[in-house]
């Protein structure tokens, strides 16, 4: 069986971008309850607590991110990278809380429309603008690549659109004395953020269950293990998330004219993270197989079938094999 690791695309570090924007966050959330509790505005004592749950977001996601770099142990031999998905679920659903609080909120002012202190919620809205913006900023590059950071960005980047909706509306209301537009444009805030989030807590729920990763197609990483020379079939194939920012796979080959070198097993470990960065590959070979397979994504053929034991087992990662080592050079 071979292990194959390859950590050549390792997860950027982000401490300076979360301690900056923890910092950041901080000292606007007491910046505006000072000025909300100064001017008697229910709207940015409101926001205030809003954003407070942005500084649990990021402690949260940097807490994921710290904890999947700790190394493996007798205990936890994947380490503690799953904390990352968690910490991107948490995120999500304090983000559809937080929305949802603010739509309640929304409703009720508008039964009763409140007259608002333009300026003041201008000015401080265009605080938390500047701020949530640069925080979002710091977390753009690894917006794509990384689950959790990514829920960070989106925490941060939708805090950016609700202080522009509320300068918006503390403008117009100043002006034209529009004190009902402050909860419509919150709801219509509130419903875009809760749109752009549905994906990430949808996806953090799918990996936290061991669903294969949305960039993966696993049809097409059984065609290439079927496609490599000497075999015949692939048996028992799982893919899931480690974390993320990493994946793993688990595959039975059946090769009827003898087991695999090095070669074989360097070849396989390299087109798998090639195609599908997958990082930690684990594959055993077999002439003939011995277990009963798991349910496969095709029909098997008849030749294939001869003598195979029918029924199936569970998909856990771990089938309780002996594992051979070796890194993506072949070497043990």
């Amino acid at each position: 069986m071979s292990a194959g690791h390859d950590h050549s695309h390792a997860p950027a570090n982000f401490n300076a971008a979360f301690a900056i924007g923890i910092g950041l966050n901080i000292a606007f959330v007491a910046i505006e309850a000072f000025y909300g509790w100064k001017v008697n505005s229910l709207a940015l004592l409101a926001d205030a607590g809003h954003n407070l749950s942005d500084v649990i977001g990021l402690v949260l996601a940097w807490g994921g991110a710290l904890a999947g770099k700790l190394r493996p142990d007798a205990r936890h031999t994947y380490g503690w990278k799953r904390a990352s998905i968690l910490a991107a679920f948490i995120n999500a659903l304090l983000l559809l809380v937080a929305m949802g609080s603010l739509a309640w909120e929304a409703f009720h002012r508008l039964q009763s429309p409140q007259p608002v202190e333009g300026v003041t919620i201008m000015v401080v809205a265009g605080i938390g603008i500047v701020v949530n913006t640069a925080t979002a900023l710091l977390f753009m590059r690894g917006a794509d690549t990384d689950l959790n950071i990514r829920g960070a960005f989106l925490h941060m980047a939708a805090d950016a659109l609700v202080s522009a909706g509320v300068v918006v509306a503390g403008g117009l209301a100043l002006w034209f004395g529009w004190n009902w537009l402050d909860p419509v444009v919150s709801l219509i805030i509130a419903a875009v953020i809760v749109v752009g989030t549905w994906s990430l807590f949808r996806q953090s729920v799918h990996l936290l269950f061991d669903g294969v990763p949305e960039d993966v197609d696993l049809l097409a990483v059984q065609a290439l293990l079927e496609g490599l020379p000497g075999v015949a079939r692939v048996h028992d194939l799982h893919v899931w998330a480690m974390g993320t920012s990493e994946i793993a796979m688990t595959a039975h080959l059946v090769m009827p004219e003898g087991h695999a070198d090095d070669a074989f097993l360097q070849n396989a470990t390299r087109q798998l993270h090639d195609r599908f960065e997958i990082e930690h590959a684990t594959i055993q070979v077999m002439r003939v197989p011995f277990m009963a397979p798991c349910a496969t994504l095709a029909p098997r053929s008849p030749e294939l079938s001869a003598g195979e034991p029918d029924g199936s087992h569970g998909v856990a990662p771990s089938h309780g094999h002996t594992h051979h080592g070796v890194d993506a050079a072949g070497q043990p």
